[in-house]
């Protein structure tokens, strides 16, 4: 069959053969034992739902198997044969432009170059899934196929609910991920449903098909990192900065701290994903030996380089081993996946990685005190750092949340704020997330890489005109992002699809959304999609991250994110995407996210319009409504260019009147 036919086919009516598991791929590893017998009775009820009866003697007992075996029903068997990568738009079978660009969306966040654990359907952050098993992906990708502007499709935690009648106009995919009850909302929760097969955990851009790789996380890293090193007024020059995790997200933390311009370190337990990132270019070298480790990093500061460098073990031992031999750390941070301490996210020291898989499936309660005395540990080292003057910040992946679940020292005086700043509560938010700036992206769906360098051009002269007028409040982020552009090709930051992004304002996103599809018209460039990470100004609440630095009270609510996804799906979104969870965990988090397909049409000038506008300032208010500066400057700044816009301001406390 041809890669069309097999799409179409959606879940064949003849079993194929069952699929070897492969030991050379990056896998999830087994997930604990939480289900009782008459649950995996329910977990296998589940499953076969997918397929006719006279299929279900064969496939419960592989299904049980892989149950007791993962944790998991994953259905492997049914894994496509043909490559999974983004392929170029025209090559997808349909009766829709837009859903042809969601179903290369899907295939690319499912690119073995892309995705964590690609058999087990996760992109990223250990259990950030697209789908629960391969029937999903299947049944998904048959719907695509079929699709009209008259319809749209509803995915229910990955599962494809079915096609409804709708209009040109409405989303064309409506995605939700772990919507559960408040009340049952607990990891272990997540671990039951999952095992269920009746929800999942989206992370951000996994479960919205909207990941272009480690570059998606690039760019904020490295804005990130050189504000980090304006904060200390210092030159990152011959500077060092150290970290943890190279994985799907965490990956891209070497990478930026190369552009950045400082020495980078970073630890990470897991060989093949060490490996990974070393082949891709992502970090310059490779070391296994601490006392090595010491030696490279004190001639790198004797030389003022500007390098990267993997130190494949745990981040534990760097900390401590960096103060027992005086090596001066400029900036500290750490992005192992927190959000998933006990299956995964974090590995405890002195173990081997294998020995601690092992003891996170068959000894979870001794796994999970390892993880939590490691963590103690952990701080405490950066505590010896940081008072010799060492800049540490919180990545948002909930590390001073877990670590003072674990009674670590990482609590302020008052024993209610942490002792070290979230990175967005004190350089993402007031510097950009306030004024509107956050992480606009796009995929050039041609797969042709000279689409790619014709729209980083549109996007720079655009950004460029812009500069000359914006106020001088924003000039720096402007000046940034120029730069960041202009080296986007040189950086060579493509993995798996022809993307790119971008921090921008609304004004910014629209302007170079409507050059895009000038573009599109003139067939100078092909379709684009337009997106962009929930990470953002509007799309996520999330106390511990994207709103940390919300002072009015509301910083646990999630108005904003639910206002988002419902604003961006009436105002021309292509999908819109609503999760729980994400970045900081499960029941910490409620993000959004959404894609546009730009056709080159009027109509898709009209949604650029409504929808860009609106998906930024509907954030830019809330924090405006929290009294925070930046976003009040920026709302007036809206409301003078669309008249329609009319946004209660904040009247200010004289503060000795208290």
């Amino acid at each position: 069959m041809t890669f069309q036919e097999q799409i179409q086919q959606g879940i064949p009516s003849l079993l194929p053969k069952p699929k070897k598991h492969e030991l050379e791929i990056n896998h999830a590893p087994k997930r604990k034992e939480i289900l009782s017998d008459e649950e995996k009775k329910l977990a296998l009820r589940n499953a076969l739902r997918y397929f006719e009866p006279r299929h279900h003697p064969e496939l419960i007992k592989e299904f049980a198997e892989e149950l007791n075996t993962y944790g998991r029903i994953y259905m492997y068997r049914f894994r496509p044969d043909y490559k999974m990568y983004a392929r170029p738009i025209s090559e997808y079978p349909g009766k829709c432009e837009q859903a042809k660009a969601i179903m290369l969306m899907i295939q690319n966040n499912l690119d073995y170059a892309v995705a964590q654990h690609p058999h087990e359907l996760i992109t990223y952050g250990g259990n950030g899934a697209v789908f629960q098993n391969w029937a999903q992906y299947l049944l998904t990708m048959q719907y695509l196929s079929e699709m009209t502007e008259e319809q749209t499709l509803t995915i229910y935690s990955g599962h494809p609910m079915g096609l409804f009648p709708s209009h040109k106009e409405a989303p064309r995919v409506v995605v939700t991920n772990g919507m559960v009850i408040p009340n049952y909302s607990k990891p272990d929760d997540w671990e039951r449903f999952n095992a269920l097969g009746v929800s999942q955990y989206g992370q951000m851009t996994a479960g919205s098909y909207m990941y272009i790789g480690p570059q998606g996380i690039v760019h904020g890293t490295t804005i990130t990192v050189l504000n980090g090193f304006r904060k200390i007024k210092t030159n990152p020059k011959g500077r060092l900065f150290i970290t943890s995790g190279l994985g799907g997200m965490s990956g891209a933390q070497p990478k930026a701290g190369k552009i950045a311009g400082c020495i980078t370190v970073c630890a990470e337990v897991n060989p093949k994903i060490t490996h990974i990132r070393h082949s891709q270019g992502w970090i310059d070298e490779v070391i296994h030996d601490i006392d090595e480790l010491i030696k490279r990093v004190a001639l790198a500061k004797a030389n003022n380089e500007i390098v990267s460098i993997g130190y494949l073990g745990n981040v534990v031992d760097v900390w401590e081993k960096f103060h027992e031999e005086n090596i001066y750390i400029d900036l500290g941070s750490d992005q192992t996946s927190l959000h998933n301490p006990w299956a995964g996210g974090y590995y405890p020291v002195g173990i081997s990685f294998e020995k601690a898989n092992e003891m996170m499936s068959n000894n979870p309660v001794l796994f999970k005190e390892k993880v939590q005395e490691t963590l103690r540990r952990h701080a405490k080292a950066i505590n010896k750092h940081t008072e010799n003057g060492t800049y540490f910040f919180d990545y948002g992946n909930a590390f001073l949340l877990e670590a003072s679940r674990a009674g670590a020292d990482v609590m302020a005086e008052n024993q209610v704020d942490f002792r070290y700043p979230s990175y967005v509560q004190d350089i993402m938010g007031p510097m950009c997330f306030d004024y509107g700036f956050g992480p606009f992206r796009w995929v050039c769906t041609s797969g042709n890489p000279v689409d790619l360098q014709k729209t980083d051009t549109i996007a720079c002269e655009v950004l460029e005109e812009m500069a000359k007028t914006a106020p001088s409040e924003i000039q720096q982020q402007m000046k940034d992002n120029i730069q960041w552009i202009k080296g986007a090709q040189e950086n060579k930051l493509v993995v798996g699809s022809q993307a790119r992004i971008l921090y921008a304002d609304a004004e910014g996103r629209m302007k170079i959304a409507e050059a895009f599809n000038q573009a599109i018209a003139k067939a100078e460039i092909g379709i684009v999609v337009l997106g962009r990470d929930h990470h953002d100004v509007s799309g996520t609440d999330s106390p511990y991250r994207e709103t940390s630095n919300i002072y009015d009270g509301s910083r646990f609510t999630a108005d904003m994110a639910i206002q988002n996804v419902i604003g961006d799906s009436f105002r021309g979104a292509t999908w819109v995407s609503i999760h729980n969870g994400g970045g900081v965990g499960w029941g910490e988090v409620i993000n959004g996210g959404f894609g546009m397909v730009l056709d080159g049409t009027k109509e898709a000038s009209k949604r650029i319009e409504s929808m860009l506008f609106w998906d930024v300032n509907n954030g830019i208010s809330r924090r405006s409504w929290a009294r925070n500066e930046g976003a009040i400057f920026a709302i007036k700044r809206a409301m003078e260019t669309q008249p329609l816009l009319k946004v209660t301001i904040p009247n200010i406390v004289d503060e000795q009147l208290f």
